[in-house]
């Protein structure tokens, strides 16, 4: 398993975030593609993909003279299942409606 606290750095940067996007929506773009969506460098898009790759999010492939990157979901899952599924247990769920019904009704005048 990755080490959650390189996941949890990996997902805090919006640029990562953007580029996790990218690849959700069309998998196996090389560098060239991806760094034509971001307003930065190749060096810098090169640096945030090796940070996804170390926290495991990311997965390189080379095909000829590209080198393809994937996104591997699992590690979201993960912390997923660890830190957020736990939170949205029933009472929790119920605890938020009640919150929601009482901040919609209106104030008596």
């Amino acid at each position: 398993m990755p080490d959650e606290d390189l996941v949890f750095k990996a997902l805090a940067d919006p640029t990562r975030r953007f580029l996790l996007d990218l690849l959700y929506a069309r998998d196996g773009r090389t560098l060239t593609e991806l760094e034509s969506e971001v307003d930065m460098t190749r060096f810098g898009v090169m640096k945030h993909l090796k940070l996804l790759e170390e926290a495991g999010l990311v997965v390189s492939r080379k095909e000829g003279r590209e080198k393809r990157h994937f996104l591997n979901p699992v590690p979201i899952r993960q912390i997923h299942d660890r830190w957020i599924d736990k939170y949205t247990e029933q009472h929790v769920s119920s605890l938020l409606d009640l919150k929601a019904e009482l901040e919609s009704e209106e104030p008596d005048s």
